[in-house]
C-alpha cells in the first residue's frame, strides 16, 4: 500500500497501526510538506503538490493508496475532491488522535476512514433505502 502523508512524519508505532488497521503492509510512504500561500489560491496549491507525486495516472487509479490528510480543512477538502477525480473514488483517510497530555504531544492511530463507504451509505439514505 502507498501512503500519502500531507502532515507530520508518522512514527515506525503509527505505521504498524495502520498495516494492523488496514490489513495490509505500508510499502511506500510519500511525504508531502504543506505550506501553502494564504494570498494564492488553494486549488492550485493542492494541484501541484498531487502533480509533484511520483504516480502516473495509471498508478492513482489501481494501486492502494491511503492518505494522512493535512490538519488545516480547506486544504484537506480541496484535496480528496482532487484526489476522487483522479482516483474515481474516495481515498481511505487516517485519522490520528492524541494520545496523551505529554509534551510535546504525542499521537496514535485512532482509525481509518473508509470514506467511499461513507459516500455508498449517504446514497441509501437519499434513495430512501432501508438499512442506511
Amino acid at each position: 500500500m502507498i501512503l500519502i502523508n500531507f502532515s507530520h512524519p508518522l512514527t515506525a508505532q503509527q505505521l504498524q497501526s495502520i498495516a494492523d488497521l488496514s490489513g495490509k503492509q505500508v510499502q511506500t510512504v510519500l511525504d508531502v510538506p504543506v505550506q501553502f500561500d494564504s494570498k494564492s489560491p488553494y486549488i492550485r496549491q493542492v494541484r501541484g503538490l498531487l502533480n509533484d507525486l511520483p504516480l502516473t495516472s495509471r498508478e492513482w487509479q489501481t494501486e492502494a493508496i491511503l492518505v494522512n490528510p493535512p490538519a488545516l480543512n480547506y486544504i484537506a477538502v480541496l484535496l480528496l475532491a482532487e484526489l476522487h477525480g483522479r482516483m474515481g473514488y474516495f481515498t481511505p483517510v487516517v485519522r490520528l488522535r492524541q494520545f496523551s497530555d505529554n509534551l510535546p504531544p504525542t499521537f496514535e492511530v485512532a482509525e481509518i476512514l473508509n470514506l467511499q463507504d461513507v459516500r455508498e451509505q449517504a446514497r441509501k439514505v437519499r434513495n430512501g433505502e432501508e438499512g442506511a
